[in-house]
């Protein structure tokens, strides 16, 4: 045992037992490879720390990896990452840097960054051979992601927030802290002795979630706090997995399955507007070319129920063509455009 498994092994990391932290960690029970994002923040190290402890309570450890990503566009990044990998050797885990094999582009420039961290953690996770991915998205975390979500006009699934786990590239993505506040997870570093660095990104005005999270505070003083809206978020999730439900039994049991998917007009009218418009979608992305955005399916599903009795009419979206008869709606592939 290290100095520092030992130092953490007298700690009591901020109170937690460890019953609570197999409690905690419990979505980590069904993989025996798991690698952790750790980019030296707060939150993340704090997840290392806590894991660390926790694989030291099992009877047979699972195998933990830590990985950091430099996206090359600080220079303090590489000191960060490095200092990760010195607290991840130190508590016996491997560490990895993972570098972009490209420049990111000056524009969406957050957007970019997420999109290229995952897929530089799912393939370093596959090449170890983990089955799942540990990130250390915090309640605060939520918060500001079904705000933001809110301000864009979102639907429920979007207002439904981070998932706790979901799969992504055969892997799962698991984050077990997302009903802890960054608060404790600051505490809980400073308690065990641990320094953690300080993105200046994270309070970058240019950015919409660096202004989002400094409107947090303001609304937490009128009771919208980081709780609250976590509080909402798993409400949204379990009318999203409602509908969704619903939306499968409605497919079920109207849809002809063939090229092009057809279901008839008058079991779609009886349908409420909101199954509906799920199961267009649902038929729109099994015959064109993936997501549909939601205000434009929206707007086409009014224009099929502004239809009323009309013997026909034809739309595309999505690479999908929807075209309506005096009985059915037919939902296919669209023809390719033609080019000048």
């Amino acid at each position: 045992m290290s100095a520092v498994e030992a130092d953490l092994a007298q700690a009591d990391l901020g109170g937690i037992s460890p019953a609570a932290l197999t409690l905690l960690f419990s979505p980590f029970a069904p993989h025996e490879r798991l690698l952790l994002a750790v980019s030296g923040g707060p939150d993340s190290t704090a997840l290392l720390l806590l894991a660390a402890r926790w694989r030291r309570l099992r009877d047979t450890p699972a195998d933990l990896f830590v990985a950091t990503v430099d996206h090359g566009l600080r220079p303090q990044a590489r000191a960060e990452a490095r200092a990760v990998g010195r607290l991840a050797r130190a508590l016996g885990l491997d560490h990895a840097v993972l570098e972009l094999p490209a420049p990111l582009p000056a524009t969406r420039l957050q957007e970019a960054a997420r999109h290229a961290r995952y897929d530089l953690l799912l393939d370093h996770a596959r090449a170890i051979g983990a089955s799942a991915i540990a990130t250390a998205h915090t309640r605060d975390d939520q918060a500001e992601t079904v705000l933001f979500r809110l301000m864009r006009g979102s639907g429920l699934s979007g207002l439904g927030g981070i998932p706790t786990e979901r799969a992504m590239g055969g892997v799962r993505l698991i984050r077990p802290l997302l009903g802890i506040d960054k608060a404790d997870l600051v505490a809980l570093c400073r308690q065990a002795g641990v320094a953690f660095a300080d993105d200046p990104s994270n309070q970058d005005a240019r950015f919409a979630r660096a202004r989002l999270r400094a409107l947090l505070p303001l609304l937490a003083r009128e009771g919208l706090n980081a709780e609250r809206f976590a509080r909402l978020a798993g409400r949204m999730a379990r009318a999203e997995a409602a509908l969704e439900a619903a939306t499968g039994e409605a497919a079920a049991r109207l849809v002809r399955e063939g090229d092009p998917l057809e279901m008839a007009r008058a079991g779609f009218h009886d349908l409420p507007d909101e199954i509906g418009l799920r199961l267009l979608g649902w038929m729109i992305e099994r015959a064109g070319q993936g997501k549909v955005e939601l205000a434009k399916l929206e707007a086409l599903h009014l224009w099929l129920k502004a239809l009323g009795s009309a013997p026909r009419g034809a739309r595309t979206l999505a690479g999908a063509l929807v075209r309506v008869s005096l009985r059915s709606i037919q939902v296919g592939q669209a023809p390719a455009r033609r080019t000048g």
